[in-house]
């Protein structure tokens, strides 16, 4: 019955407050029968030791964990977010900010039998992995910044450098086997990739690829990876342009093109706001806005406040057709762009989480992206159906009006939500269709979330 709806809608959705009499008139619309890019979810990452300050490494209470982690993955109450991105270590101790990795000896050779070591732990990331599981997650993104300093031709983790060819298949079994030693923790490593931001070379770990070796790399992996259903994520360049290229090679490749699953990119260097040359799924796998300063601002004129993280939530799910979207820290320390800001025993929230939020709580896996479009260049519109039915609208007001809004949508009854300055994901009144046609009230710079059923 939900289907033959479906093929009959137009949605509009009605918040029952008046709009004020200043606020501007416009419409748009919505069509759910009209698909558009299968949504895989939202993420963060707690990478390079951050996990380990959620698990109290340097104070917070285990009363705060909790509230932590439910900020980030409940859906309840939080974010919810759906994807985990955990950092495939390639250093050889454990201080703060190092990731460590599984196997500290070089063998002796490319041929040479590998001794790996496993902690249990990797940094904290295993016990949140464990804590995200058991609130849902299921989507587990491995990836790695480096191999190991004697696999490399500048023989060290960081400043960039390349890996050796002849150590493409043991590089190839290194990260198999990182996949295997969560898999004995329970956790099922479901996506896994062998470089971030192959496009730089940095004081920190990292390994330098074209896409030409990219390609081969990927050559590499795939036959590795065989039985495992991991699938392969390739090649997190630093900015949606300079991904381009490393899309454009696998995909010009049969072989390398058959191994990648998912295509995923950066908006540092250059924005989301455009598609990747793919037909594959497209990730949007790590950002958080620059600034110098902790900000727990929605406007400020920052650029790093939460209607600015808004803005580019949209861009990248609109403009560049992302199916899954996944912040940089969730949580982390001093002047951080996280999306929680730790403080000893206590922390501190930002508004970029509730951005963030509007979108990840509501918008599960397996969603799709449907067609919508608003009148008023101001509003930033999009629109998913979910796998259960429900149905979210999401209407971003970047002006410094109030708009009054209507949207075709065709039936059903639900909620509003508004982020603001004042409000961070509030219910803020029952939302119903009338005749086909719902109004919505759009404070000026704010964004609101409807949820129909």
């Amino acid at each position: 019955m939900y289907r033959s709806m479906l093929a009959a809608l137009a949605v509009t959705a009605t918040l029952l407050t008046a709009a004020p009499a200043s606020a501007r008139p416009a419409g748009g619309t919505v069509d759910f029968s009209h698909h558009l890019q299968s949504i895989d979810g939202f993420g963060f990452s707690q990478a390079f030791q951050r996990a380990s300050l959620i698990h109290g490494a340097q104070g917070l209470t285990p009363e705060h964990q909790r509230e932590v982690l439910d900020l980030l993955l409940s859906t309840r109450t939080g974010a919810g977010l759906s994807i985990l991105r955990l950092g495939i270590g390639s250093s050889t101790d454990t201080v703060y900010d190092h990731m460590p990795t599984i196997e500290p000896t070089d063998p002796g050779g490319p041929e040479a039998t590998p001794t790996y070591v496993w902690d249990g732990d990797d940094g904290g990331q295993v016990w949140l992995a464990q804590e995200a599981r058991a609130y849902g997650v299921r989507r587990f993104y491995a990836d790695a910044w480096s191999a190991p300093a004697f696999m490399k031709d500048n023989g060290s983790d960081t400043g960039g450098g390349a890996l050796l060819p002849q150590w493409r298949p043991a590089y190839a079994a290194y990260l198999r086997q990182y996949a295997a030693f969560y898999a004995q923790e329970g956790i099922r490593v479901t996506d896994l990739g062998f470089t971030n931001e192959p496009d730089l070379a940095t004081s920190y770990a990292s390994m330098r690829f074209t896409p030409d070796q990219a390609v081969a790399m990927v050559k590499a992996l795939g036959p590795a990876l065989h039985g495992t259903g991991i699938k392969i994520a390739c090649c997190d360049a630093a900015g949606w342009d300079q991904q381009a290229p490393f899309s454009a090679a696998i995909e010009a490749d049969p072989v390398a093109d058959h191994y990648v699953a998912t295509h995923t990119g950066h908006p540092y260097i250059s924005d989301s706001d455009h598609p990747l040359p793919t037909d594959n799924p497209v990730w949007m796998s790590e950002w958080s806005p620059n600034g110098s300063t902790w900000n727990e601002t929605w406007d400020d004129g920052s650029a790093y406040d939460g209607i600015s993280v808004a803005q580019q939530i949209d861009r990248t799910l609109t403009d560049a057709g992302a199916s899954a979207y996944i912040y940089w820290f969730g949580a982390s320390l001093g002047a951080t762009r996280g999306l929680i800001q730790l403080d000893g025993p206590g922390y501190h929230i930002s508004k970029r989480l509730w951005a963030l939020a509007a979108y990840s709580r509501f918008i599960r896996p397996g969603a799709v992206r449907v067609a919508a479009s608003a009148a008023d260049p101001a509003v930033q519109v999009s629109a998913f159906r979910n796998r259960d039915g429900s149905r979210v609208i999401e209407l971003l007001n970047t002006g410094t009006d109030a708009v009054s809004s209507t949207y075709a949508v065709g039936g059903g009854h639900g909620s509003v939500y508004l982020t603001d300055g004042d409000h961070s994901l509030a219910r803020t009144g029952a939302a119903a269709v009338h005749g086909g046609t719902l109004a919505v009230q759009l404070p000026a710079r704010s964004l609101t979330t409807v949820v129909l059923r």
